[in-house]
Formats: structure tokens, sequence, C-alpha cells
């Protein structure tokens, strides 16, 4: 093969890692933004529960200041009922009395219902706090990985380079300059010719462009159809190693 061509496929293959290596350095954003987003997931759930919680106890306290308001008014009427001079004075307290503790009690009824329901809502909470404990663990463990990953794909990316511009210096210009310019078109600039077709486009190749690609010669032979360079690998025998 010539030593061109050799070189050029080997640049082929050092530009195609570049760009997959590339590619996944690039994409490494969106990758932490999908895993914090996971995690805001999580964090919604936690302050869900927690507002559902706190707005149980807001009411409980609510109800056992309103309970302290009614005791009291129940004992300034009890004062003020001993200062009754009739007895419709009398009733007419009994009856605010009256009136005050069943307040009470529909207070302490309804407390006791946010007790029972109090219960479930701080289960909830303590499991969110857990699970968010643990997504968090979880999600620096995977972005210290992807930038693991990032920062040994860079670092891969620049000795490939370097390698290519190794190669690119022993080869000829007139190969350089094709290559390059096939490959602004197309990532595969270069193609093997398999069972007589073009293996890039899988147009069949005239038998003339074959027999010259057999031959193997110092000139640049493209496909006649995607216009990409050719090249010809010959099987390998093994009569050589028989015993």
């Amino acid at each position: 093969m010539n030593p061109d061509l050799r070189r050029i496929l080997t640049i082929q293959s050092l530009d195609l890692k570049v760009a997959e290596l590339e590619k996944e350095i690039a994409a490494l954003p969106k990758h932490i933004a999908e895993i914090e987003k996971q995690l805001d997931t999580h964090k919604k759930k936690l302050e869900i529960d927690k507002a559902a919680l706190a707005a149980n106890q807001r009411e409980r306290k609510k109800l056992e200041d309103d309970i302290k308001v009614q005791d009291q008014k129940i004992s300034r009427l009890k004062d003020q009922m001993l200062s009754a001079k009739t007895n419709e004075q009398y009733r007419a307290f009994q009856h605010e009395i009256e009136y005050c503790a069943n307040e009470i009690r529909k207070y302490e009824d309804r407390i006791l219902d946010l007790m029972a329901e109090s219960e479930p809502l701080e289960a909830a909470v303590k499991k969110a706090e857990a699970q968010l404990a643990e997504q968090k663990k979880q999600v620096e463990l995977e972005k210290k990985s992807a930038l693991e990953r990032s920062a040994a794909d860079q670092k891969t990316v620049v000795e490939l380079r370097a390698r290519r511009a190794e190669l690119v210096a022993a080869t000829s210009a007139e190969w350089i300059n094709t290559y390059e310019k096939i490959r602004k078109k197309t990532p595969v600039a270069v193609a093997e010719a398999v069972d007589g077709r073009c293996s890039a486009c899988q147009l069949v190749l005239r038998p003339q462009l074959i027999q010259d690609l057999r031959k193997g010669t110092d000139a640049i032979l493209y496909c006649e159809y995607c216009k990409r360079i050719l090249y010809y690998n010959p099987p390998q025998s093994f009569e050589n190693d028989l015993p």
C-alpha cells in the first residue's frame, strides 16, 4: 500500500476517534444537567412533604391558641357570673360558657385529627430526606465520574492530535489537501473497495478502476459516485505459514 495512503488511513482513524471523543465531551454538560434534574425532583418532593407537615403544625398551633382564648373567656364569664343579679343574667352567662366549651371540644377533636394526619406526614418527610441524601451521594459520584471521563477524553484528544500532526508532516501535500477537502463534506473521506463496490456508498465500481486499485499506484483513485478516496486491501494469504 502506498505509504501516503497508509498514513491518510491512520489520520482518518484518528479524526474519527477525536470526533467521537469531542461529541462525548460536548454531551457532558447535558448529562450533568439531567443528573441534577433528577436531584431537583427529590428536592421538590421533600419540599412538598415539609410544606404539608408545616401546614398541619400551623393549624394545630392556631387551634391550641384558640383553646387558650376560649379558656380565658370561660374564666372571665365565670367571674362575671358571680355578680349576676337575675336568673336571666345567670342563664346568659351559662349559655356563653357552654358555647365556649363546645368550641373547645371542636378544636380538640380537630387537633386529634391533625395529630393522626401528622404521623404519615412526618414519616414521608423522613423518607424523602433519606432518599434525597442518598440521591445527593449518587449525583456527586456520577458527576465526579463524568468529569474524570471528560478530563481523560480531553487528554486523549490532545495526544491524538499530536500524533495526527506528526503524520500530516510526513504525508505529501497532495494527499493531505485532497483528504481535507473531502473531509469537509463527509467524516469518512477514504473508503475501502470491497467485492467490487465502494464500501461507503455501496455502488458498483468499474472493472478498470478495480484493476487499478488492485495493481496499486501512487496516484489518488476516487469513487466515481461519492468522490471519496478509494483503497484496496488484498486478502491475506496464509500459505507461507503452512508446515
